[in-house]
């Protein structure tokens, strides 16, 4: 990483955010409607952290953490809304309803070579730079 240089690290890291906005999107989307009227909003708590930035507390998946240069979390939950898992995964009374993982999987490829152009175009405008 420390032989990157800053601005092409810098050029890529617009259309990380992009893609992190564009899957939160999806997932929102995918998202059921929440069980009671009065919880929280499992859609509202879906967030897009970037880079060197603080997740959210209680996020799904990984929880609180700083997020590494030159990544994206798009994680759900929040200290309001502390049941994402449960709602993705099941319960014994309550059957899964995915939204998270499939919004992911859905993505995935476009996200991907979204980031390779990005990647192929910042490096040739800045890889002569020194800084």
């Amino acid at each position: 990483m420390a032989m990157i240089p800053r601005r092409v690290r810098e050029a890529v890291t617009p259309e990380l955010l992009k893609q992190g906005n564009d899957l939160a999107v999806t997932m929102r989307i995918l998202a059921p409607d929440d069980p009671a009227t009065d919880a929280p909003d499992l859609r509202s708590s879906i967030a897009v952290t970037g880079p060197g930035e603080q997740t959210p507390p209680y996020s799904q998946p990984g929880g609180s953490m700083v997020v590494p240069e030159l990544s994206v979390a798009v994680t759900v939950g929040n200290s309001d809304v502390r049941y994402p898992h449960l709602i993705e995964h099941g319960t014994t009374k309550m059957r899964a309803q995915p939204f998270f993982w499939p919004a992911v999987r859905l993505q995935q490829k476009k996200m991907k070579n979204a980031l390779k152009r990005a990647c192929r175009k910042a490096v040739k405008e800045n890889w002569g730079s020194r800084t």
